[in-house]
C-alpha cells in the first residue's frame, strides 16, 4: 500500500520541475563546480567552494538520474564530479577542504566529514555508470589512506593528524552512509568492513546506554567529552543514525533494530517543538532544549526515518510513524515556500520566523535523500 501519495506527487513535481532545473541552470558555475548558495532572489552567491558542497551536488544529480529525472542529470553530475576530482584531490589520495571560485587551493586540510562525502558521491556516480572506470579505485585509495593515516587505535577514525579533540560522531555517521552506499552498489571490499566497524563503534561506545541517544562529542578514548559538549544531543542526528542503522540490517546482515528505534524514540520524544512541530537543533543529555533553532536538514531526516519505519511497521503500529512523517513533510514544505520555486529557507527560529539568508546548496542533499524515500513509498518514483 502506498503511503502519503499526494505528498509524494507534490515532492516529485517540486524536485523535477523546480529545484533540479534551477540548481543546474543557476547553481552551476561555468568555471566549474557549483555555487555554495543561491540568494532568494534567484542569483548565485560567489564564495570559496567547500569540498562537501561539490560532493553533495554531484550526488544529488546522480541520484536524480536514478529517480527518473529526464533533465541533464548526467551532465550536472559530471560537472560537479569533474571539478571535485580535478581541484580537490591531493597527491596522497585524500581531498583538500576548500578552493577558490576559480579552483585554486585555499585550504589543504583533510576533514573526515568531507572525505565521507567524496566517498558517497563516488558511490552514486559509479552506480549510475559515470566516470571513466576508475571511481572504485579512487574510493579504495581514499579508504586505504584514511585507514593508514587516520585510524583510531580502538575503532573508527581520528579527526586529524596530529590528533585533534574532541572526536565527533557526525563524520563517522557520514562515513557509515558512504560505505553502506558502496555496499548497496555491489562493491563490498573494503567498504562493508568499514561500515561494520562504525556500526559496532556506535553501538558499543557512541550511544548512551541509559537513554539510547547518540552524542556529538567524545574524548580520545570514545567516552563522552567533558561538559558541556559531551552532553549535546542533536535530534536530527538521532533520526539520521536511526535510518542508517536500520539500513545496516539488510546490507551488512546485522540487526540493529533495537538501537535504531531507541534513537528515533529519543529524537521524537524530546526533539520536536510542539509550537512549531519542528525538530530543534540541540538538546542536553536528559532531553532539555539547549538550542531551539530548527534547521531544514533535521526536518528532512525526521521525514525519511519516519517513512521507513512506517513502511516496515505492522498495520496496527504504523499510525504514529505516518503521523510523524506527515507532520515532518508539512514542516519541510514550509521551508520550501519561497518566492523563487526550487529554493528554500534553512533556519526557523524559536519565534516562528525564518532567518533571511541565501539558500545553501548543502541542504539539497538532505532534501533529495528524504524525497527519494517519499517518492518510493508514495508510488511516485
Amino acid at each position: 500500500m502506498a503511503l502519503m501519495e499526494s505528498e509524494a506527487r507534490w515532492a516529485r513535481e517540486w524536485l523535477f520541475d523546480k529545484a533540479l532545473p534551477l540548481w543546474w541552470e543557476r547553481g552551476a558555475d561555468s568555471r566549474g563546480g557549483f555555487y555554495e548558495k543561491i540568494g532568494l532572489d534567484g542569483q548565485p552567491v560567489s564564495a570559496p567552494r567547500r569540498l562537501r558542497v561539490q560532493a553533495r551536488q554531484a550526488y544529488v544529480y546522480a541520484e536524480a538520474g536514478r529517480l527518473g529525472w529526464e533533465g541533464p542529470w548526467r551532465a550536472a553530475a559530471e560537472h560537479g564530479l569533474g571539478f571535485l576530482l580535478a581541484r580537490y584531490r591531493r597527491p596522497d589520495g585524500l581531498f583538500r577542504t576548500l578552493v577558490s571560485a576559480e579552483g585554486a587551493p585555499l585550504d589543504d586540510t583533510v576533514d573526515l566529514y568531507d572525505q565521507a562525502f567524496v566517498l558517497f558521491a563516488l558511490s552514486q556516480a559509479h552506480a549510475m555508470g559515470l566516470g571513466d572506470g576508475t571511481l572504485v579505485d579512487t574510493a579504495r585509495t581514499l579508504i586505504a589512506t584514511l585507514k593508514s593515516e587516520h585510524a583510531h587505535p580502538e575503532a573508527g577514525f581520528e579527526e586529524a593528524q596530529p590528533r585533534a579533540l574532541p572526536l565527533r560522531s557526525n563524520p563517522h555517521m557520514h562515513m557509515l552512509e558512504a560505505n553502506l552506499s558502496w555496499v548497496a552498489a555491489g562493491i563490498d571490499a573494503p567498504f562493508a568492513d568499514v561500515a561494520r566497524e562504525i556500526v559496532a563503534l556506535a553501538a558499543r561506545r557512541m550511544i548512551d546506554p541509559e537513554t539510547g541517544a547518540i552524542g556529538e562529542y567524545y574524548d580520545g578514548d570514545w567516552r563522552f567529552a567533558p561538559a558541556p559538549d559531551g552532553g549535546v544531543r542533536e535530534p536530527g542526528h538521532q533520526f539520521e543514525w536511526a535510518y542508517l542503522l536500520d539500513c545496516a540490517g539488510p546490507l551488512l546482515g546485522e540487526d540493529r533494530h533495537v538501537e535504531s528505534r531507541r534513537l528515533y524514540t529519543f529524537g521524537d520524544r524530546f526533539g520536536i517543538d510542539p509550537a512549531r512541530s519542528a525538530a530543534v537543533f540541540a538538546l542536553d543529555a536528559a532531553g532539555a532544549v539547549i538550542d531551539p533553532r530548527a534547521r531544514l536538514w533535521a526536518q528532512t531526516e525526521r521525514l525519511r526515518t519516519a517513512l521507513v519505519f512506517a513502511e516496515a511497521a505492522e498495520e496496527g503500529e504504523r499510525a504514529p510513524f505516518i503521523a510523524a512523517a506527515q507532520e515532518a513533510f508539512a514542516v519541510t514544505r514550509s521551508y520550501l515556500d519561497v518566492g523563487v520555486p526550487g529554493l528554500w529557507r534553512d533556519q526557523l527560529l524559536a519565534d516562528g520566523s525564518f532567518v533571511d539568508e541565501a539558500a545553501p546548496a548543502s541542504s539539497f542533499y538532505h532534501i533529495v535523500t528524504a524525497f527519494a524515500v517519499l517518492l518510493r513509498v508514495g508510488g511516485a518514483a
